[in-house]
């Protein structure tokens, strides 16, 4: 256990970090916790700003991990708008913005992922969005409510979770929206084509339009303001603002730049971390959407985007920090909501790497389990779709390893828990 003279510091003010900071007292650390968050909110979990937040169904004040008297209270430093510029790790110091140091006994890098940017004519207009932060989510909603008065079109670049999330709730506004995805069905790489479909379909009974196998190569406006999209086959595409949803990429150059060791881009980038979620570095850790942790389940590394990810990674850090032994091998976990639809998935598969898709239910009522098979049988991952309470047996079939029969795995009348038995 560290002592009460040690300095832990936490770079990034996010979901996982914040978590980390409630980790290290609860656990016992009496030293000096310091939490810098480049935004001026204080932590905030990120997954409604497209869900519950983005529609107008859910309070600001719901989106804290943590009220505002919490970090005082349990004399946590939190400093807000505070950018790290630097990190000196023979001097074992972070150099913020400004010319101000902090010195550190074991640091935590939480710096989370930034939405990918593309490099067309048009993307500096100011009707084009992105959503990662909370003032991204509060701007879309005006204008989404705008839209929706005013019968707007919003084009969406991109059909990965954060498009479908937006497309369903600029539906719930009455937008025309039209979803611009060079694969050829909505999150194709990462469900593949069987549920792809089945979330294209989900979509275009609410009106919502899909352009398939076509990239945007520019955005067309008047007066700083969009008019269309223009994608790679030749067509326009009206539109009254554009958001750009392509995924998110790590935002690694702190690290980079105090020479730690990165994960290759086949496992998605990132700082590259082991089992206990230290870098190369033994007084430097990583956690949430910036660390590709290696995985004892899947023997390799993997960098996980999601909620649940920062949640539990955040946590399993600060321990590792104080020197408790730990493993971090929780099966990934997400969950989506679209219209009267919610999902949650269970587990990691690599695209195509997969060799049967297994559907326990009515996928047809869309209430239904799906299973991603190996050839060998093994359960690689689990979908349940207004399918509820299942999640513990899915993911102990997944980390069970072992061969399902196929025939089994789709009959409602065998418990998933006689599966793994």
């Amino acid at each position: 256990m560290a002592d009460a003279h040690e300095t832990h510091v936490i770079v990034g003010g996010g979901l996982a970090g914040a978590k980390a900071a409630q980790t290290l007292r609860a656990e016992g650390f009496s030293g000096r916790v310091i939490l810098l968050g480049e935004e001026r909110e204080q932590p905030y979990e990120r997954p409604n700003l497209s869900k519950t937040y983005l529609t107008g169904s859910s309070e600001r004040s719901e989106l804290f991990v943590h009220d505002t008297t919490w970090y005082a209270a349990h004399e946590v430093e939190l400093h807000l708008g505070s950018s790290v510029v630097g990190l000196d790790r023979q001097a074992r110091e972070v150099q913020l913005s400004g010319d101000g140091v902090i010195r550190y006994d074991r640091l935590l890098l939480t710096t989370g992922a930034a939405p990918r940017v593309l490099d067309i004519p048009g993307i500096d207009l100011g009707g084009v969005h992105f959503l990662r932060r909370l003032a991204d989510s509060d701007r879309l909603r005006t204008t989404l409510q705008t839209l929706g008065r005013e019968n707007g079109t919003l084009v969406i670049v991109g059909a990965g979770w954060i498009g479908l999330e937006v497309a369903a709730a600029a539906r719930g506004y009455g937008v025309e929206v039209t979803v611009i995805e060079p694969l050829p069905t909505p999150l194709h790489a990462v469900l593949g084509p069987e549920l792809g479909e089945f979330f294209a379909e989900l979509h275009q009974e609410r009106g919502v339009k899909f352009h398939f196998g076509a990239t945007v190569t520019g955005i067309e406006g008047r007066d700083g303001m969009v008019l269309a999209a223009h994608t790679s086959d030749g067509q326009e595409h009206p539109a009254h603002a554009v958001l750009v949803a392509v995924g998110a990429a790590p935002q690694t150059a702190l690290a980079e730049q105090a020479g730690l060791e990165l994960a290759r881009r086949e496992e998605g980038g990132g700082i590259a971390v082991d089992a206990s979620l230290r870098s190369s570095d033994e007084r430097i850790f990583a956690a949430g959407d910036v660390a590709a942790s290696w995985h004892p389940l899947f023997e390799r590394r993997l960098r996980v985007e999601h909620w649940a990810n920062a949640l539990n990674g955040g946590p399993a850090a600060a321990r590792s920090m104080l020197g408790q032994e730990v493993v971090y091998d929780r099966v990934p976990y997400f969950f989506s909501d679209q219209y009267d639809l919610g999902m949650e998935y269970s587990g990691f598969v690599a695209p195509g790497d997969y060799e049967r898709v297994v559907v326990r239910g009515d996928a047809g009522k869309r209430e239904f389990i799906a299973f991603w098979q190996a050839g060998d049988g093994r359960v690689l991952a689990g979908m349940n779709v207004n399918v509820w309470d299942v999640t513990e047996p899915i993911q102990d079939l997944v980390r069970s390893q072992r061969p399902v029969d196929p025939e089994r795995l789709a009959d409602p009348s065998v418990p998933l828990a006689a599966l793994v038995e």
